[in-house]
């Protein structure tokens, strides 16, 4: 993989979020044509790594084993009426379904834990002067 290209972008290409978002925009170099850039992005996909790192992401595993829970539940019953391949589709169809929507649940639920850490983080510094200037005013007293 060359970096030549695409460089992973560093903290100082990271401009200012907005009023409206806060999300960062990265400002990546890029080679000015698009399928050149697909293509480049493409190459840095590894499908072996991303399988051996996937207990490490967010969510993931989590997300995964409950829609394959879901997927083998559903896929049993409904062979009990049906082909063994409408029973497989559905089967597939409810892993998909399941482990997308606990996905987002995680994410989301994560995303706000990280809200509420942050919004703590910086009350925090608050309190403390707060106890303190309360604790030299009733030693004034």
């Amino acid at each position: 993989m060359s970096d030549d290209i695409a460089t992973q972008p560093k903290p100082e290409d990271v401009s200012p979020p907005s009023n409206h978002s806060r999300r960062p925009i990265y400002k990546t170099e890029t080679t000015g044509n698009y399928w050149q850039d697909v293509w480049e992005a493409c190459k840095r996909i590894s499908i072996v790594d991303d399988f051996q790192r996937l207990g490490e992401m967010p969510c993931a595993r989590h997300s995964l084993l409950t829609g394959i829970a879901s997927g083998a539940g559903v896929g049993v019953i409904r062979a009990i009426s049906a082909s063994p391949f409408v029973a497989s589709n559905w089967a597939v169809g409810t892993f998909m379904v399941i482990s997308l929507g606990s996905w987002t649940i995680c994410q989301r639920n994560l995303q706000a834990e990280r809200r509420r850490v942050a919004r703590v983080v910086e009350e925090m510094p608050k309190r403390f002067i707060k106890s303190k200037e309360t604790s030299t005013d009733n030693q004034r007293s």
